[in-house]
């Protein structure tokens, strides 16, 4: 996509965002955070498809060492194109402690592709159509039909998911240790909260 349609369709975004600040408590009673893993409990394993069609399975990634795992909602949403470039820059410091990280988005892989190229990203993007392993980690949440609306007159939502189930995740931060049991979790219903990655590095660093 021309560079002067990306940045059109960002404006674009920005604005629905600026109108979602007076429609957000249609959705916050959706979204509950309680529901989702916390600290102590396993994490369900899953295949998943990455940004070139490729399987990725958690349970093989983790036989080389504890995964950074953050779900997000879209690349159409700014707070998510902010969070993955400043995980891209914490990168390093992941390897450095024998990490890897893994973005999960409920984007179909044509998206997610469109994602990882123009962050230039450089670690897995997965797809998780229909929200099947979000739901596993009890992160997924309905649209209000107000803003299900909203965001797909203006954005076309189920054409970047593949769905018009109008659902999306949580935006969320693990860590899950070789044994698959989760270490540090974020989840927060606002969608303007991510993770730091400073405390994603520091909680790494207590792994050891």
């Amino acid at each position: 996509m021309p560079n002067q349609l990306i940045k059109k369709k960002m404006r674009t975004v920005k604005s629905i965002i600026a109108v979602s600040f007076m429609l957000i408590g249609l959705n916050v009673s959706a979204q509950n955070p309680e529901k989702a893993l916390k600290v102590g409990e396993k994490a369900p394993m899953f295949e998943l498809t990455n940004s070139v069609n490729k399987n990725v399975s958690l349970e093989k990634l983790l036989k080389k060492g504890p995964i950074v795992l953050v779900w997000y909602r879209g690349g159409w949403c700014p707070y998510c194109n902010l969070a993955l470039n400043n995980l891209q820059e914490a990168l390093p410091q992941i390897k450095k402690l024998k990490a890897q990280l893994v973005a999960i988005t409920p984007e179909v892989p044509d998206s997610s592709f469109t994602t990882k190229e123009r962050n230039n990203l450089k670690f897995e993007v997965l797809s998780d159509i229909n929200n099947q392993v979000g739901r596993k980690y009890g992160l997924v949440y309905k649209l209000s039909p107000d803003v299900e609306k909203m965001y797909e007159s203006k954005i076309g939502l189920s054409k970047y998911n593949g769905n018009k189930s109008a659902e999306l995740p949580m935006p969320a931060t693990y860590i899950i240790d070789k044994e698959g049991v989760i270490r540090y979790a974020f989840v927060d219903a606002d969608y303007k909260k991510r993770a730091d990655p400073n405390e994603v590095i520091k909680a790494l660093r207590e792994l050891k």
